[in-house]
């Protein structure tokens, strides 16, 4: 049952897709400067819109843990998804504020990044190539990959099943690839769900 993650959500349309196609998570971009930045505002707009079963998660580049741990706190989000040089201290004092669940983002390029991977205490590990870069990394790399893991960077409906079927992730993890001129296209959103649940993945 791979878990679908779509990320980068950035206005009611998106939210109401999200809806009807019920991955099990989507993605709000709370750093700011970034392509995909929403305020926290409207990522609570977009949390009191959505399905209940759907869990909102939060994406942070170096921000103070006090905030991110606010908007778990206040059911903003339910996940913090850490994609920046936050290391285990930081880690150790966003749990001291929070019983919210935090995930810590990886970018691959060698096995030493691996490692980290497999070290950090974090619930779960988001393998991908870079911050929003939408290129792929070499999947061979995490091939022995002993956690579960979240994969990202560069999957689309049109690459998602060779994925699944040569590592096996926990989940995917989407944004880029199921957009249109740089905005979500429902139907390749739909299209991407359709193809992870594809030959009972799901």
């Amino acid at each position: 049952m791979t878990r679908i993650k779509l990320c980068g959500m950035m206005g009611p349309d998106d939210i109401q897709a999200a809806n009807a196609i019920k991955p099990d998570y989507v993605g709000y971009v709370l750093a700011p400067g970034r392509k995909r930045t929403i305020t926290a505002y409207e990522a609570a707009g977009f949390t009191d819109m959505l399905a209940a079963e759907i869990s909102p998660v939060g994406v942070f580049v170096n921000e103070e843990a006090e905030n991110v741990a606010g908007l778990l706190n206040t059911g903003v989000i339910r996940i913090a998804q850490l994609h920046g040089d936050e290391d285990e201290e930081y880690i150790r004092h966003l749990r001291s504020l929070t019983k919210g669940e935090i995930w810590k983002a990886f970018c691959i390029r060698s096995e030493e990044d691996i490692q980290k991977a497999e070290d950090s205490t974090a619930d779960l590990v988001l393998l991908d190539s870079g911050t929003g870069t939408g290129r792929a990394f070499n999947w061979e790399l995490i091939g022995n990959m002993k956690r579960p893991y979240l994969l990202a960077g560069g999957l689309s409906p049109d690459n998602v099943e060779e994925a699944l079927h040569f590592l096996h992730p926990y989940g995917v993890d989407v944004s880029s690839g199921i957009e249109r001129d740089g905005r979500k296209d429902p139907d390749k959103m739909a299209a991407f769900a359709a193809a992870v649940r594809k030959d009972g993945n799901r």
